[in-house]
């Protein structure tokens, strides 16, 4: 896992406060990223750069320029995530509660006590020059490596995302988070250990959103749900797949248990319940799933399906329970 992080020159000083600000805003969504891979919340991470920023500013007197305002940033953002993440649990999704794969048959249960992982937006690519672009890379805001870096301490994190995503030098991170280069190097042989150990194979295959591979399986998947083809959905399915739906805590593996889940608990009853909205989330296709209310006669938002692509199929997918997420990905609540 690794991240260019060449930029443009950076102006060090301004006239106010408040121009270093307006300067600084063009850091926000790659600042945002950083956040949300240390904490697996876009909600939080919104919170946190917000908070970051009102730091800097405050700060920005004592800021001596030995840095570049980015990286300055950056170590700021950090703390302002070690800070908040303080005694906090982790935020997982359903096959990283340690629990076996679930009988589709079997009741389900919503469990809204249990922080849950959330999905994030991905960023306008109009122009791929942009630094936040290239911070922000498919690969460090995946789902599988975001739920991985769960796993880890708040430390190991920091020290994780800021040697291998942003390349940063051990002495470099040291700096930022109080610890000596010793200590920097111990967190990431420890963090590296335990990101092997829960995530023992790399996602290096999978399709990238916008792939024709990739956009020919989300028009099928859609199709597929759209018109309550259900046994269709078998040959969608890679032979290991697995679906997941926080805020249940059950998990499903295989083409069929996948299909009979569907069958068993999804509200819909036939053709034209369901209606999709494409869209990507975590550099990986997505749909936003609208399900029809008989009472309203409006299809209104229900999950965000987050697909992993692979050359054989789909081969993970987390349906996130919609609760208010379409807002934050720029989607209607209703069609």
């Amino acid at each position: 896992m690794s991240v260019l992080t060449e930029v443009p020159v950076i102006p060090e000083s301004f006239d106010s406060k408040d121009a270093f600000l307006a300067d600084a805003q063009r850091y926000r969504r790659e600042l945002l990223a950083h956040c949300y891979r240390m904490t697996g919340s876009l909600h939080d991470a919104e919170d946190l750069v917000q908070d970051t920023y009102l730091r800097a500013w405050k700060s920005y007197d004592n800021f001596e320029g030995r840095s570049s305002v980015r990286t300055w940033l950056y170590r700021i953002a950090t703390n302002t995530c070690l800070t908040s993440l303080d005694g906090r649990k982790r935020r997982p999704l359903p096959t990283g509660l340690g629990a076996p794969a679930s009988d589709p048959t079997s009741d389900i249960a919503e469990h809204h006590e249990i922080t849950w992982l959330e999905p994030l937006p991905d960023a306008p690519r109009e122009d791929p020059s942009d630094p936040s672009v290239i911070a922000e890379s498919r690969e460090s805001v995946r789902l599988a490596f975001v739920a991985a870096l769960q796993h880890l301490s708040a430390r190991q994190r920091a020290v994780l995302v800021l040697r291998e995503v942003l390349q940063w030098k051990a002495a470099e991170v040291g700096e930022a988070i109080g610890a000596s280069t010793a200590a920097v190097n111990s967190l990431l042989q420890r963090a590296r250990a335990q990101l092997d150990a829960v995530q023992p194979t790399q996602d290096d295959d999978i399709a990238a959103p916008d792939s024709p591979e990739a956009q020919d399986r989300l028009a099928r998947y859609v199709e597929a749900f759209e018109t309550y083809d259900m046994d269709k959905l078998v040959d969608m399915f890679t032979a290991d797949a697995i679906f997941e739906m926080p805020p249940f805590d059950g998990w499903y593996q295989g083409p069929e248990d996948i299909v009979t889940l569907s069958k068993t608990h999804c509200p819909a009853e036939g053709p034209g319940d369901m209606r999709f909205l494409t869209t990507t989330a975590n550099g990986q296709p997505a749909a936003a799933l609208y399900m029809l209310n008989r009472e309203s006669g409006r299809h209104e938002e229900f999950q965000l399906h987050v697909l992993a692509v692979r050359a054989d199929g789909v081969s993970h997918v987390v349906a996130f329970h919609a609760d208010g997420l379409f807002e934050k990905f720029g989607l209607p609540v209703a069609l």
